[in-house]
């Protein structure tokens, strides 16, 4: 039986590109997002590796879907061997006090809320099948420093970096592995999102530099997932080139 990986937020970006890479390495996935005609054509791209597939269409946010759709799993998706904590994103741009409330719930629900939500379900099964597990968390450079107006997108990436420290604590007793890795600048929707569709916005984020593209994040993920099984990588921060620090680009414009 191969074994089973659940990649969250599968169907664009990081997550799509994640889920590929697990599939060319004979991992039957497990894909969730909100979107059902992407996640439809993501499970259709991947069954093409000759892999098995189940898209489950909920929303992270959501406590009683999530439980509901991988707290119910059948049988042979019981076997789960990595779970890829991907789904997350920003939105807006503001300085606190003119902050909208409405994003700042999306953040905080989706990065931090359904990071938990969805590890509190897996790792018992986990527990359960005693073979160990490895979990992997989609952290940020945002978590690691803070940027002007960049304040709950900011905060929300430091819960997840302290709460993959926790997990790998408390997870410590069962072979359970727990990793973070924490991108710089991909070139992905991340931008479209936070700009809420100002396109031209979210271009220039990435014009005069070469970004990371999504399958170099899917690259270090499988790098982490191939360590031997007395090798864990606790945390990965991953930047292109020119890229310094969260603010600090050698543009060539």
């Amino acid at each position: 039986m191969n074994p089973v990986a659940i990649v969250t937020g599968a169907t664009s970006g990081i997550g799509k590109a994640v889920a590929k890479s697990l599939a060319i390495k004979g991992y039957n996935l497990i894909i969730t997002g909100r979107r059902t005609e992407l996640l439809a054509e993501c499970e259709n791209e991947l069954k093409k590796e000759n892999v098995k597939v189940l898209s489950l269409p909920f929303d992270v946010r959501i406590e009683s879907d999530v439980e509901k759709y991988l707290g119910n799993l059948p049988g042979e998706w019981r076997n789960i061997a990595v779970l890829v904590n991907n789904a997350g994103l920003a939105v807006g741009l503001d300085p606190i006090q003119n902050g909208v409330l409405d994003d700042w719930e999306r953040m905080i629900d989706t990065n931090v809320k359904g990071l938990l939500y969805v590890t509190r379900v897996v790792s018992k099964i986990m527990i359960d099948n005693g073979n160990g597990g490895h979990i992997i968390n989609l952290g940020s450079i945002a978590g690691k420093e803070v940027y002007p107006d960049g304040n709950v997108y900011c905060a929300s990436k430091h819960a997840v970096d302290a709460l993959t420290k926790g997990m790998r604590i408390d997870l410590l007793p069962y072979g359970i592995k727990v990793s973070q890795i924490c991108p710089g600048a991909v070139e992905t929707e991340f931008s479209k999102v936070r700009f809420k569709g100002d396109m031209v916005r979210a271009d220039n984020v990435y014009k005069g530099f070469v970004p990371l593209r999504a399958q170099d994040i899917a690259d270090a993920i499988m790098f982490m997932i191939n360590c031997p099984a007395h090798v864990n990588i606790n945390d990965m921060v991953i930047m292109p080139v020119a890229q310094a620090s969260s603010m600090i680009f050698n543009k060539k414009l």
